[in-house]
C-alpha cells in the first residue's frame, strides 16, 4: 500500500526562496514520516540538530494510505502529497486553519522565534538581526507547509579526501546557523548551502577550498596580526592567478597544435599530465610534512559568533568565499582561509568581511541518501545551484 511512496524516501531540499532546508523522509513502522532538520540555536554549532515532523503517511485501512500534515501545534490533520517525478514531490495542507493560533500572528511569531532561535525578540538587541528574523518569518510562514521538494544526495567519498565529506552546521553572522554540504572534487573542495539567507541563497557555493595551495600560518604571535595573515593570503591569491593564466596559455597552445595536427601535440599533452602528477605529488608532500597540529588563534579584529573555536588546527588552505548584497546582488568570490581543526570541524576566515565561520559535522545517519554515481551527484549540485541563481 505504501509502495507508491517509495520514491520519496531520502533527503530533500524544500523550495522556500533563499532559505531552503533539509527534509529527511524515513520509514518508521507502518508510517512514512517527513522530518525537517533544523540547526541548533545560534551560535551553539556543536549542539545536535533539532527536528520536527512535517507530514506522515500511514495505513488507516487495508487498501489506502492516509497523508496527514503535521505542521502547527494542533496535531495531525488532512494533507496531500503529489509525486511530480522521481526526484521531485510536493506537499499540500488541506486544513491550514490548524496552523493558526488563538493569539493571532503575534503569538505565532513568538512561538516560531522560540523554536527557531531559542529566544525572544527583546533578547536580540541588534536591529539588523531583528529585521532579518522578521523577514524570514513573514516569508517562510506564507507557504503553510504547501511545498515542493527536490532530491539531494550525500557527497560520495574517496580514500584521498582530506576528511570525510558530508553535512555541516556553520555560523553565518546575523543570519544564524546554516547547513552546508562539504564535497571533494579533485584538488578542490566545495561547501554548498543547503539552507541559505537573502544574501547567499540555498544552493549556492558558499566556500571553495584550493587543496593544491596549503597556507603556512605565521607563528602564534604574528597570527594575531590581521595584516600579516592578509599578506600571506594575498600572495597565494596572486600565485593562483598566475598559475591559472599559465594553464590557459598551455591549453591554448595544445589546442592550436591539435588543430594543426602536429605530432608534437601528443608529447605536449603528456608533459601536461606529468606536470599535474608532479603538482599532486608536491601537494601530498606538503600535507605529509604538515605538523599533526599547530597553535591557532583568530587575528585581532576578526569577528566570530562563537568564541569557543579550537585553539589548535591541522592544516590551512587558500580558499574563496562568496559574498553578495541583499537579494544576491553583485555576488563575488573573495579570498579567505580554510582552517581544518579535526575530522569533524573546520573554519573559514573571510578576509574582506573580517569575520570567521565555524563549521561542525552533522552526526546523523541518513538512509536512502547515497548518490547512485559521482555523475548523479555532480548533476544534483549543478541543478540546485541553477535553481538558486
Amino acid at each position: 500500500v505504501l509502495h507508491r511512496y517509495r520514491h520519496i524516501l531520502g533527503l530533500w531540499q524544500p523550495d522556500i526562496g533563499p532559505y531552503g532546508g533539509l527534509l529527511n523522509v524515513v520509514v518508521d513502522g507502518l508510517f512514512i514520516i517527513g522530518w525537517m532538520y533544523l540547526p541548533p540555536h545560534d551560535p551553539h554549532v556543536d549542539d545536535p540538530m533539532r527536528f520536527k515532523p512535517l507530514f506522515r503517511i500511514h495505513l488507516m485501512e487495508r487498501k489506502c494510505a492516509t497523508v496527514e500534515c503535521m505542521y502547527g501545534h494542533k496535531g495531525p490533520h488532512n494533507g496531500h502529497i503529489q509525486i511530480v517525478k522521481k526526484d521531485e514531490f510536493s506537499t499540500k495542507c488541506n486544513q491550514t486553519d490548524h496552523h493558526r493560533m488563538s493569539g493571532g500572528r503575534q503569538e505565532e511569531f513568538r512561538t516560531w522565534l522560540r523554536e527557531e532561535w531559542g529566544r525572544t525578540l527583546e533578547d536580540i538587541f541588534h536591529e539588523h538581526m531583528q529585521e532579518l528574523i522578521l523577514m524570514k518569518f513573514i516569508y517562510t510562514s506564507q507557504y503553510d507547509n504547501c511545498l515542493t521538494y527536490r532530491r539531494i544526495y550525500l557527497p560520495p567519498s574517496s580514500p584521498d579526501d582530506l576528511i570525510k565529506p558530508g553535512l555541516f552546521k556553520g555560523t553565518y553572522g546575523s543570519h544564524g546557523l546554516e547547513i552546508v554540504m562539504l564535497s571533494f572534487h579533485g584538488k578542490k573542495a566545495k561547501g554548498t548551502k543547503i539552507t541559505g539567507d537573502p544574501n547567499i541563497p540555498a544552493g549556492q557555493q558558499t566556500v571553495e577550498i584550493d587543496l593544491a595551495h596549503p597556507l603556512p600560518l605565521p607563528d602564534i604571535e604574528n597570527l594575531r596580526d590581521f595584516s600579516e595573515l592578509s599578506r600571506i593570503v594575498l600572495e597565494v591569491q596572486e600565485q593562483v592567478r598566475r598559475e591559472e593564466q599559465e594553464q590557459e596559455q598551455r591549453q591554448e597552445e595544445e589546442d592550436h597544435c591539435q588543430a594543426a595536427s602536429q605530432p608534437a601535440a601528443k608529447p605536449l599533452a603528456g608533459e601536461g599530465a606529468e606536470g599535474e602528477e608532479t603538482a599532486a605529488g608536491a601537494e601530498g608532500t606538503t600535507q605529509d610534512k604538515a605538523p599533526a597540529s599547530q597553535p591557532f588563534v583568530l587575528p585581532m579584529g576578526v569577528i566570530s559568533r562563537n568564541e569557543d573555536y579550537p585553539r589548535t588546527c591541522r592544516i590551512c588552505f587558500y580558499g574563496t568565499g562568496l559574498i553578495a548584497g541583499h537579494g544576491f546582488t553583485s555576488p563575488e568570490r573573495t579570498p579567505g582561509v580554510f582552517v581544518l581543526f579535526d575530522d569533524d570541524r573546520f573554519g573559514f576566515i573571510w578576509l574582506e568581511l573580517k569575520s570567521f565561520s565555524l563549521y561542525s559535522r552533522i552526526k546523523v545517519s541518513f538512509q536512502n541518501a547515497e548518490a547512485p554515481s559521482r555523475e548523479a551527484f555532480d548533476e544534483m549540485l549543478k541543478n540546485i545551484q541553477s535553481l538558486a541563481t
